[in-house]
């Protein structure tokens, strides 16, 4: 089942006799239980999207989708099925968190004996804060507290724009853990990111866009696969006094007796390299490899 689908979506900005193209028929399909990764630098066309989706902007042109129900007829119910996390921390300063998901759960529509309130607050770690105003709360809990009162009315969708941004190492961990638990109760997670390892931790699909198209949308298995130079480093036993002629093609950078190579993986393969090596006697103790990450296939698709 496809959670999100979005057909040809346009959107352009104007301002001052200038015009931005945001989204260019845009077109993606985020499937059910998923964590949905959308990356691509600023200005991609990201929060666009995303604010396409709450209906804080409207599209030029397109349809959406929410679980096959089309946004623009039964716009009511496909935003019961979304919970959404801004980037922006645009919380009311006088109320508690306590008051803050009570107030989003009445705006919903949720019974007071279907309120999950407590359970909420304490999963995220606000339990104590719960009767403190929110203007008095760190960054860090202004940002739970968003992805709080985005699941009040337990939506099947959950979708953060930047969730972690702003926030220290180990509350992006518990947030982490978080997100994840949340997509083992069947919940499906689409988030925007800027930091790929969250990328790379979190998601099972990614979508890389820029300047408002879509360059790549692959299973992130598929999307490390693009990587096809590798990088080998052997630790030799003894310094090297002539490199090997058939080395240089590797692009050979030696340091004292470490010597590490470049490699396409299309055309050799690690024995190959360790063939050479050994038939001009060159042993060593060590091997390290580096694979590369999503990070070296964002900067190379976005390029």
């Amino acid at each position: 089942m496809i959670a999100i689908s979005a057909e040809n979506i346009n959107k352009t900005f104007y301002k001052d006799k200038l015009q931005t193209r945001a989204l260019i028929n845009f077109s993606v399909k985020i499937p059910s239980g998923s964590i949905f990764g959308l990356l691509g630098p600023n200005g991609a066309g990201k929060s666009t999207f995303i604010n396409i989706l709450a209906g804080l902007v409207n599209k030029d042109s397109g349809e959406i989708f929410i679980q096959g129900i089309n946004a623009d007829k039964e716009t009511k119910l496909c935003k019961k099925k979304i919970g959404i996390v801004p980037q922006e921390l645009n919380i009311d300063p006088f109320f508690t968190p306590y008051e803050l998901l009570e107030l989003q759960a009445g705006l919903y529509g949720v019974p007071m004996n279907k309120r999950n309130t407590l359970n909420i607050l304490k999963k995220l770690g606000l339990e104590k804060q719960r009767d403190s105003y929110a203007r008095t709360l760190s960054g860090g809990m202004r940002r739970r507290l968003l992805v709080a009162k985005s699941l009040v009315h337990n939506p099947d969708i959950i979708i953060l724009d930047e969730p972690t941004a702003g926030v220290d190492v180990e509350l992006r961990q518990s947030l982490w853990s978080y997100i994840k638990e949340l997509n083992q109760l069947g919940k499906t997670i689409c988030l925007t990111t800027h930091y790929l390892e969250e990328a790379e931790n979190l998601c099972s699909d990614i979508l890389i866009m820029n300047k408002g198209s879509i360059i790549v949308n692959k299973k992130k298995s598929d999307i490390l696969n693009l990587l096809i130079n590798k990088k080998v480093t052997f630790i030799l036993e003894n310094i090297i006094d002539i490199l090997p002629k058939e080395l240089e093609k590797f692009k050979p950078d030696i340091k004292d007796s470490s010597l590490a190579l470049e490699y396409n993986k299309n055309d050799y393969q690690l024995i190959e390299i360790i063939e050479i090596l050994k038939k001009n006697n060159l042993k060593f103790t060590e091997i390290n490899t580096d694979e590369g990450d999503l990070e070296d296939v964002f900067l190379n698709l976005v390029k």
